[in-house]
């Protein structure tokens, strides 16, 4: 199986570090052509510098916080009036601060909710009229396995990751007749900034020290190991493809078997 995505316009968020620069990377190396989305231009310019353009794709960037999604809205849909079509987009952003529910502040709750559902809602919208238009349409959601089983110690975390689920779904069967999937990629403990957060976290709320939490959290899984987030990008890539057209309205879950249910 040859995943080809020449002539694909892919745009992905979050994409200067971890799991969403490895899925434009490998978009970029199966042959799409990528907008990068993140707040930091520097880091921008050198991620774009750094894809694969050996079939001709002249890759590009926006630069905007999620935290400011009417700026978002502005930004994309002055990219989208020029650009006209996007087959392919990925929403991603780094996960709300670890901590209990309890203790969190209603800020809190309205920063995730822009930086995710919001977001997520707006770029959609910005892509569904193109992706009609082509017939091909294909929307992945990274979000959390906490969808399935909420995690500890991430209590905001777990109840917009929820939200945006739902969202998914029922996205998934309003697109569904116009060729456009819908799908969401749950990440386990992956190797990125964020896990190096919440194992400092609990280190700190624990008193273990960082060696200890991790091997702690590894023993929770399965396989043995932290997933890597070129393991991530490869179900990105598959599900980005024509290969997977009937696959819509699902989580994939890549954790190494950890969630305690299917």
């Amino acid at each position: 199986m040859n995943i080809d995505l020449t002539g694909k316009f892919a745009l992905v968020c979050g994409s200067t570090r971890g799991i969403g620069k490895s899925i434009a990377v490998q978009l970029a190396l199966s042959g799409a052509t990528l907008t990068l989305l993140a707040r930091d231009e520097e880091a921008l310019k050198k991620s774009v510098f750094d894809l694969d353009s050996s079939k001709g794709q002249i890759h590009n960037y926006l630069v905007c916080d999620f935290l400011k999604p009417l700026l978002l809205q502005e930004i994309v849909e002055s990219f989208i009036s020029k650009q006209k079509t996007i087959h392919i987009l990925v929403n991603n952003t780094g996960g709300p601060p670890p901590g209990t529910i309890e203790n969190a502040t209603s800020d809190q709750f309205i920063n995730a909710f822009n930086a995710h559902l919001l977001c997520n809602h707006i770029l959609a919208q910005a892509v569904i009229q193109g992706m009609k238009h082509e017939k091909y349409g294909r929307i992945i959601n990274i979000i959390s396995t906490s969808v399935k089983i909420p995690l500890k110690g991430l209590g905001v975390s777990n109840t917009i990751r929820g939200a945006v689920a739902n969202w998914s779904k029922t996205l998934a069967s309003e697109l569904a007749p116009f060729g456009i999937t819908v799908n969401n990629i749950l990440p386990g403990a992956t190797n990125t900034e964020r896990l190096s957060g919440i194992i400092k976290n609990k280190s700190d709320k624990t008193g273990q020290s960082v060696e200890d939490a991790e091997k702690e959290m590894l023993l929770e899984i399965p396989a043995g190991r932290f997933g890597t987030p070129e393991e991530l990008a490869y179900a990105a890539t598959f599900l980005a493809s024509p290969f997977a057209g009937y696959i819509t309205g699902t989580n994939v879950v890549v954790d190494g078997g950890r969630t305690g249910c299917l």
